[in-house]
């Protein structure tokens, strides 16, 4: 007989006084301890029919979890609601509620589509006045142009807009086309500002041969200031039927051609500022 064998051979003495400390409230642990029994097996068949005592039985914390979301399922809740409410997992809510009915839609289908377009309305006007407020703080930033700023702003503008020069083609003369009523007043603004007289000025429209041409040029002529019958014959551009054209609204105006008699020196000047701008750009670096 081994040593250990010896030591529970009085199995009903050592089951007598574990069932007692089981009585007392003692778990197993403890009653292990007490009586010097290290083998689980031998120890839990000596408190076998003895209910543990209640202080070892461990809560059942989600308990009160499972309950609750039971309650708000039957409530019509989705699981998106009781997760934010509870704060468990999608997966342990599937598990709790899956025998119950699912609730019907808190919404109807036209009802839901309405909500989630007045939802975009919402964003797009958010947006709208972010954009609106950005754009604001830019310009009132600006403040007023010194010359030499304006002389570099319309530089640029010419260099972006113009004609310019070609190896190929010599035209050293300032000739502008555009279609921006912000950017043709800007130009007319430098030109201004390096002497060009109104003298020297021809204009031209450049339109879709459909569109409104008396129109277009009357809006021109009143925003450069000059009297509309000096206009040039206006350019039109012939309609192709298999282009589908977009620019087909009211405001639609076609575009400025300005022509500067006269100007080789001053095209020089543009040029030859514009390539100064570039180098000291590069200088920074």
């Amino acid at each position: 007989m081994t040593a250990e064998t010896s030591r529970y051979a009085d199995f009903e003495g050592l089951q007598e006084q574990a069932v007692a400390l089981r009585r007392e409230g003692l778990s197993l642990r403890q009653i292990r301890d007490r009586l010097k029994v290290y083998n689980n097996d031998l120890l839990h068949r000596l408190v076998k029919g003895e209910p543990p005592p209640e202080w070892t039985k461990r809560p059942r914390a989600k308990d009160d979890l499972r309950d609750r979301a039971r309650e708000l399922r039957t409530r019509g809740w989705t699981y998106d609601r009781i997760q934010a409410e509870l704060g468990c997992s999608k997966s342990s809510i599937s598990l709790w509620v899956r025998d119950l009915p699912k609730p019907e839609p808190r919404y109807t289908e036209e009802e839901r589509r309405a909500r989630m377009d007045a939802g975009l309305a919402r964003l797009r006007a958010a947006r709208d006045e972010e954009r609106r407020e950005t754009k604001r703080l830019a310009r009132a930033s600006v403040g007023a142009l010194t010359d030499r700023e304006l002389f570099f702003a319309g530089v640029a503008l010419y260099w972006a807009e113009g004609t310019k020069d070609k190896p190929y083609r010599r035209s050293e003369s300032l000739h502008f086309i555009n279609s921006d009523p912000n950017v043709i007043t800007l130009y007319l603004q430098w030109l201004d500002l390096l002497g060009v007289t109104p003298d020297r000025l021809h204009f031209r429209v450049s339109i879709h041969e459909s569109a409104d041409v008396a129109a277009a040029e009357s809006f021109w002529a009143e925003l450069a200031g000059v009297d509309g019958s000096t206009f040039q014959k206006p350019t039109l551009k012939r309609h192709n039927p298999r282009t589908v054209r977009k620019n087909t609204a009211e405001s639609y105006r076609g575009c400025l051609i300005i022509y500067v008699t006269r100007s080789a020196e001053l095209y020089r000047r543009m040029e030859g500022a514009w390539y100064g701008i570039v180098e000291a750009a590069g200088d920074q670096d």
